[in-house]
């Protein structure tokens, strides 16, 4: 089976999305890609970074800006796997993901379906939406038909790694396999820039340059990762969603 990817037409060779137990799980060559790849919100890297990660202390929700008494309404523009996501779920925020290459949107579709059935997740996930489409062309229309106020945008583009990187991971490896590296990231913060109503967060390795077009305001860092942060006004505490 082969992918297409909805923005380019860029074709993926010798990856198939099959039913592993009870999950759907992305698989190729093991030399090459390692285990299935498979989207897991309630056991594994998830679940330990939802005990143990540090709340909203942790560099995603601090550029987000999930504070004392604020919770943003979040739009994942760049979903991936969902892990992002799913830590500003955790933390009370509701999510919109947008995910636009088809075999990652079912991987997610899947993960989300599983953890709703977990009485330990089903809260968080409640709290996610996903749909499926190209967030640099059809941004506003997408966030419309999510029906979450894109308060902030999180952004978290492909950036580009050479192949012999030690930094390629056999899992990331399959994800750029699909994905590719995001050359239109200009044209995603400039949309997203336009239909963010209060910041645009973009999460970056941490030595890489921003993303061609205005500079951001606000940086918050970490130790391997930053986020480059872009606001238009401030988050402030509501009565309905605090």
């Amino acid at each position: 089976m082969s992918f297409v990817d909805a923005r380019s037409g860029r074709v993926s060779e010798g990856l198939t999305l099959l039913r592993e137990g009870d999950a759907l799980v992305l698989a190729g060559d093991p030399a090459r890609y390692g285990k299935p790849l498979r989207v897991d919100f309630a056991e594994g890297r998830a679940a330990h970074r939802r005990r143990f990660g540090g709340g909203r202390g942790q560099l995603v929700a601090r550029a987000c800006g999930l504070a004392s008494g604020v919770t943003p309404r979040v739009v994942d523009a760049t979903a991936g796997l969902g892990r992002d996501a799913f830590v500003l779920a955790s933390l009370g925020a509701e999510v919109l993901l947008i995910e636009r290459v088809s075999a990652i949107h079912a991987l997610l579709e899947d993960g989300l379906a599983r953890a709703a059935r977990d009485p330990e997740t089903a809260d968080i996930v409640a709290r996610m939406r996903l749909v499926h489409g190209d967030a640099a062309r059809d941004l506003a229309t997408l966030v419309a038909a999510g029906a979450v106020p894109p308060q902030v945008i999180h952004l978290d583009p492909m950036f580009p790694h050479r192949e012999k990187s030690a930094l390629v991971k056999k899992e990331m490896r399959l994800f750029r396999e699909l994905a590719g590296d995001d050359e239109d990231a200009p044209r995603l913060l400039e949309a997203a820039l336009d239909v963010a109503t209060h910041r645009v967060v973009v999460k970056r390795p941490r030595k890489a340059p921003p993303i061609a077009g205005p500079a951001p305001q606000h940086v918050v860092e970490g130790k391997t990762s930053r986020y480059d942060l872009y606001v238009h006004r401030s988050l402030r505490a509501s009565p309905s969603h605090g």
